[in-house]
């Protein structure tokens, strides 16, 4: 008996969920949508309830249809144009590419012609600008992206950065990393890269930065515009870097530097302190190029003696 009393009220659920559906309007996707814990207010003995239950069920499973799109009880829905699922209350423009596997979490809002690959997630309240592409499998949360971006497979955006402390007990603990990553318009990342979200101020990547594969930028980090970040470089916490600062591969910038505009960096030099000056850099520390190349041949003369 309990089994049919259980059967009869999950399909009665069912048919209130694709009555309440289909009254709804399908305009702009969230300007309007319908808040579901409002919107359902009936209950089910023991039933997961589609306003507000902590326990999911099998009865949370239940799907209908609404002009075509499938529809969950946790207000997901399933794109026109691409297959991919996307929240009620995300605001998508009409020519988005959404495809299949991909994920457009709550409040976020994606502009005209953006392409969204399978298996990448927009997290909450992300802003993803016009005509940018992201690849497979990138994670992007806790940002705003320009317009004309490309963001290639893999990459990572606005995760948590590298901050802890120990307390009077000798107990690592963790700092709060509350702030965002703001990535200007014609920017590029690279495969596999990683851009961590701000402690006390934004991360942000300045307009046309080009950012090579497997790249680490830390929390609080500012990148200027125009600037270019070759293969594997890292660059620490609240480094500040100028325009048109080209960083060669395998670059290592220590936190708290700052690095003026026009600056270039050898590859595999570290930055250990300020860098003011316009110029060419290179070594560990990095110096003026032409001081580390006088360095590098005197070693070899010197070598060539012994």
């Amino acid at each position: 008996m309990e089994v049919l009393v259980r059967r009869l009220a999950s399909a009665d659920a069912a048919r209130c969920l694709s009555t309440s559906l289909a009254r709804s309007s399908h305009k702009c996707i969230g300007g309007g949508a319908p808040n579901f814990r409002t919107r359902f207010t009936f209950r089910i003995g023991s039933l997961c309830s589609f306003s507000d239950c902590s326990t999911q069920t099998s009865a949370c499973s239940v799907t209908s249809v609404e002009n075509g799109a499938a529809v969950n009880c946790h207000g997901f829905r399933t794109w026109h144009n691409g297959g991919g699922t996307f929240h009620h209350s995300a605001c998508i423009d009409p020519t988005a590419l959404i495809e299949t596997g991909a994920v457009i979490h709550s409040k976020s809002v994606i502009g005209a012609s953006v392409h969204i690959g399978s298996g990448s997630v927009i997290g909450h309240a992300v802003t993803i600008g016009q005509s940018t592409k992201i690849g497979y499998n990138a994670a992007v949360s806790n940002c705003t992206v320009g317009d004309f971006c490309i963001i290639h497979n893999g990459v990572c955006i606005g995760q948590d950065g590298f901050g802890f402390f120990v307390d009077e007990q000798g107990t690592v603990k963790k700092k709060p990393q509350i702030l965002n990553v703001k990535i200007g318009t014609n920017v590029e990342i690279g495969s596999n890269t990683c851009i961590d979200r701000g402690s006390w101020r934004d991360t942000v990547i300045g307009n046309n930065t080009k950012i090579d594969n497997l790249v680490q930028i830390g929390h609080n980090v500012i990148i200027g515009d125009c600037c270019m970040l070759c293969g594997q470089v890292g660059i620490a916490g609240s480094v500040t870097i100028g325009d048109y600062v080209t960083l060669g591969g395998r670059v290592a910038i220590r936190d708290h530097v700052s690095i003026g505009s026009k600056v270039r960096l050898a590859a595999m030099s570290c930055v250990t302190k300020d860098i003011k000056e316009p110029g060419d850099y290179g070594g560990f520390p990095a110096i003026p190029i032409f001081e580390w190349r006088r360095q590098i041949a005197k070693h070899s003369q010197a070598s060539r003696k012994k």
